[in-house]
This record gives C-alpha cells, sequence and structure tokens, in this order.
C-alpha cells in the first residue's frame, strides 16, 4: 500500500508534531549545531524526534516544485481579485489557471492555480499574506501537487 499524506489543521494535533517541525527547522537554519541542541532546545527527547522526523513535514517542506489550488470567496469589490494575484506574482508564484463564478449576494467565488516552485517565502507565509489582503472572507487550499 502506497504512502497517504493527509492535510491536517496543527491545532487538532499534539504539539509534539509542531515541535519536530521547529526542531527541523532549527537544523535546516543552522540554529542548532546538532540533533542533540535542537530536540534540547524545543523540549522534546532525540527518541520521539527521530520517531517523527521523516513523518511530519510542514506544507512548504512538500511544497518545492509543486502546483496548488486555493479556493476563495471575496467580496465582490473592485480590486480584490487583482490584489491577490499581485500578491502572488511578488512572491513569484506563477499563475496558471484562474476560475470565477458569477458573484451571488457580493461575494465571488474564485479558485486559483498557480506554481509555487520558485517562492520568495514559505507558502504558508503566502497563504496568511492573502488571508489578511481587504475582502477575503475565506480561503482554502484545495489541492497540491
Amino acid at each position: 500500500m502506497e504512502n497517504k499524506y493527509l492535510i491536517v489543521d496543527k491545532k487538532i494535533l499534539p504539539d509534539i508534531f509542531e515541535k519536530v517541525l521547529m526542531a527541523k527547522e532549527l537544523l535546516r537554519n543552522g540554529k542548532a549545531k546538532g540533533i542533540t541542541e535542537a530536540v534540547k532546545k524545543v523540549g522534546i527527547s532525540r527518541s520521539t524526534f527521530y520517531k517523527y522526523k521523516d513523518y511530519v513535514f510542514s506544507l512548504s517542506d512538500k511544497a518545492n516544485g509543486r502546483k496548488v489550488t486555493v479556493s476563495m470567496l471575496l467580496n465582490h469589490e473592485p480590486g480584490r481579485l487583482s490584489a491577490i494575484l499581485n500578491k502572488i506574482a511578488e512572491r513569484k508564484g506563477n499563475i496558471l489557471t484562474i476560475n470565477q463564478d458569477i458573484p451571488i449576494n457580493n461575494i465571488a467565488n474564485i479558485s486559483i492555480t498557480f506554481d509555487i516552485s520558485n517562492l520568495t517565502v514559505d507558502f504558508d507565509v503566502l497563504m496568511n499574506e492573502i488571508k489578511k489582503l481587504k475582502g477575503i472572507v475565506k480561503l482554502d487550499l484545495i489541492a497540491m501537487e
């Protein structure tokens, strides 16, 4: 049976998984000289780190060379979609497709597929930046390839 991956909001997971990610980040950024130092800084054991390190990834870890599709609900106001597209372009995302439904009750349903292989920030940072834009009612990751 092949591996299956899930995208799960970290709010429902035990904090141990986030600590493993934090330790991996310390190692990747050179802020810890080795695994012993990294796990000490985040407050987990070496055995816990080794148990989960190959199975816990942030979206950004698995996103290199990938395409994503996001779905969003926007207030039907001039410039909303343009601001989103500009934000993606600013972070070096490459738009592949845009689908937009006719606004109903002044809310537009939009899906955008874009290449994130050249992003200048982590994908989750870009998602948070888009969420903060004016007029975004809802933003969801639909798929990642």
